[in-house]
């Protein structure tokens, strides 16, 4: 997970339009341009025919006590605790393309590395690819909120914990395909830029899965619509530092599990919805005259999210990816 939400800000390249310094000049405007621009790639419209492609690392820690309770005619006949350290590593490549002028298409590709320390299971490979679109209906205004649609089509490249026998291996995907659609806002107020988003999401259900359970068969997953907001806030120190910070919350609905029984009858079983908060601290530094690293921490504020979440990104500058200039 990302320290400050990808779709925590939109048209950072309309923004552009509203400061009014002469290009080059170093001023806080500019850098607090420029390290929107590194940080939140992803949610900067770029004009056609431009290429980018840029790198981000996140680190998360969760730790837990799980419970295995086994009731028979209502009495509890075994109750354990067993406590959970799971290490998650996600390293995301995402690539963009100035389709139009106000369309922006690119993907995200995750290599992902886990390890649960308690259960000494780890596993490492590809995540699960996204594919992304954003879309900015209306010319930017100077002074006005800056809008973008955003939506994405995450597919179920990585290994699916429903594909796995007595979860005996660590999953590094989701194992369903999901549709996700939203509408990211951002305004400039000098120095400061403001932004906010929301989303929801829709996993297409998980069938024929065929997943031994308990002497139980598990034929068939619906997990819950999920629903997320973020907003915050990035200011420019200086024309070399930013700090920016945010607030993030998810909501998931319940998810159905179908089971087919020994005897050949089928049983459905519902998980808990669960909530999730982040509070995030992202701190961007000018390393050369064109690259900004931004380096962030997160914080869990709810049971359901992670303990602690360190992130880092970068723009990977390739030569043969950049748009030539028209003037050339």
């Amino acid at each position: 997970m990302l320290l400050v939400s990808k779709s925590a800000v939109s048209d950072v390249s309309s923004a552009r339009e509203a400061l009014s310094q002469k290009e080059g000049d170093a001023t806080q405007e500019k850098s607090l341009e420029e390290v929107f621009e590194a940080t939140e790639n992803n949610y900067s419209l770029m004009k056609q025919g431009q290429t980018s492609l840029g790198y981000n690392m996140s680190y998360s820690y969760v730790a837990d006590q799980r419970l295995d309770v086994e009731i028979l005619n209502g009495q509890v006949r075994a109750f354990d605790v067993n406590p959970s350290s799971v290490h998650n590593l996600s390293n995301n490549f995402n690539f963009d393309y100035g389709y139009l002028n106000n369309l922006t298409l690119g993907f995200t590709l995750p290599l992902v590395v886990k390890y649960d320390s308690t259960e000494t299971q780890s596993a490492s490979g590809l995540g699960d690819v996204s594919i992304n679109a954003r879309w900015q209906p209306y010319a930017y205004v100077p002074g006005e909120l800056s809008k973008t649609v955003t939506g994405s089509f995450k597919t179920k490249t990585g290994s699916s914990p429903f594909h796995t026998v007595g979860q005996k291996t660590l999953p590094t995907g989701s194992g369903y395909y999901s549709l996700t659609g939203g509408l990211s806002l951002s305004k400039v107020v000098d120095p400061v830029m403001l932004f906010g988003s929301g989303s929801i999401s829709y996993a297409i259900p998980e069938k024929d899965v065929n997943q031994p359970r308990s002497g139980a068969l598990l034929m068939e997953v619906k997990p819950g619509v999920s629903a997320s907001f973020s907003g915050g806030y990035a200011y420019s120190l200086s024309y070399d530092v930013s700090m920016s910070m945010s607030f993030q919350a998810s909501y998931t609905d319940k998810s159905t599990y179908v089971f087919r029984n020994s005897s050949g009858t089928f049983s459905e079983a519902q998980s808990s919805a669960s909530m999730t908060g982040l509070f995030n601290i992202s701190l961007g530094v000018r390393v050369s005259p064109k690259t900004i690293t931004n380096i962030g921490v997160g914080f869990g504020m709810t049971d359901d999210a992670p303990d602690i979440i360190l992130s880092l990104s970068l723009p990977i500058d390739v030569d043969g990816l950049k748009a030539k200039s028209s003037s050339s």
